[in-house]
């Protein structure tokens, strides 16, 4: 008879059996996960969890504790209050992720499901608050105004290019500086898609395609041919005429909406929430705008959008139509 598979008790039964293995034996299996995660996880993922196990391993040290696994429940606990307040609940939930990680590197049992370390963390959350930060929204109208004050320059062209692949595509940082020129499939229309071969919610590279309008591809266009970029090149790069053809990092693109716009607070990912505030603003539905992000859950759009949708909610109506 089939049996529901529970990856918990089979992670617990692996570790009891390893308790009792050869040392030789344990090492050689905790030396091939390790080799095995440099391919699973993405380079950024990985080196975020050695930032932060080098942060816990700094704390330990501080306060007198070990940070060899196993740790204690209470010990991280105890962590968990010493980052409450100071850092926001979403980071704490990241730390807890590579604590449990680095155990389940030396197929040990995470301490980061024990009821002391969860009711630590509930009680942060109820003291502090749980809220998370969003991007500035940067709309349609004021990233237009931008792009029209960018002259012909080398640079200028670029990040023209930039702004409209941002603002049309709604692709994250990391997608656009991942583009290359094939990636632009044009169409009869004078629009393009973007073929975008892997993301943040599709790391096995499935791929999707991302919108770009017919003012938006001239522009891509006119930075092509000023580069004399070829298929297999990034499709944003150095503006210098004889730099190296790398990726821009995501970070630049960032800076780039940053000059465009005149303002420090935003960055590329603003215009991915802006483009959710738009399409909510001339009503369209969630499941269209989900199509349009790439999102494989309604959680983060309709977060994005929550303002917009206040504004435009039942009591927002009522007190429109009803004034007496």
């Amino acid at each position: 008879m089939y049996e529901k598979f529970n990856r918990e008790e089979e992670r617990y039964a692996t570790v009891v059996k390893l308790s009792g293995a050869r040392k030789a034996e344990r090492e050689k299996l905790i030396s091939e996960y390790q080799k095995r995660s440099a391919n699973a996880f993405a380079p950024q993922t990985l080196r975020n969890y050695q930032n932060i196990i080098s942060k816990f391993q700094e704390w330990c040290d501080d306060t007198g504790r070990s940070a060899e696994p196993p740790v204690a429940p209470q010990v991280i606990a105890d962590y968990i209050d010493a980052m409450g307040g100071r850092l926001r609940a979403t980071t704490i939930e990241t730390r807890l992720w590579a604590i449990s990680e680095m155990h389940r590197a030396a197929f040990q049992p995470s301490p980061c499901r024990h009821r002391l370390v969860e009711l630590a963390l509930k009680a942060v959350k109820r003291q502090y608050g749980a809220g998370v930060r969003q991007a500035p929204a940067l709309c349609r109208s004021e990233s237009l105004r931008a792009i029209k004050l960018l002259g012909n320059s080398r640079l200028e062209m670029r990040d023209k290019a930039v702004m409209w692949i941002a603002m049309d595509s709604w692709c994250r940082a990391s997608e656009i500086s991942a583009f290359k020129v094939r990636d632009l499939c044009r169409q009869d229309d004078g629009t393009s898609l973007l073929y975008v071969a892997k993301s943040k919610t599709d790391p096995f590279g499935m791929g999707a395609y991302a919108f770009l309008s017919e003012s938006g591809t001239a522009a891509v266009l006119d930075w092509i041919k000023l580069a004399r970029l070829r298929d297999g090149d990034p499709l944003v790069t150095k503006s210098q005429a004889n730099a190296k053809r790398t990726p821009l990092d995501p970070a630049t693109i960032s800076r780039i909406v940053k000059r465009s716009t005149g303002r420090k607070d935003v960055s590329a990912h603003s215009l991915r929430v802006g483009g959710v505030h738009d399409a909510f603003r001339i009503g369209c539905d969630l499941s269209a705008i989900m199509v349009a992000g790439r999102w494989s859950s309604p959680e983060m759009p309709a977060r994005y959008g929550r303002r917009i949708l206040a504004s435009n909610g039942a009591s927002a109506q009522v007190a429109k139509l009803i004034t007496e």
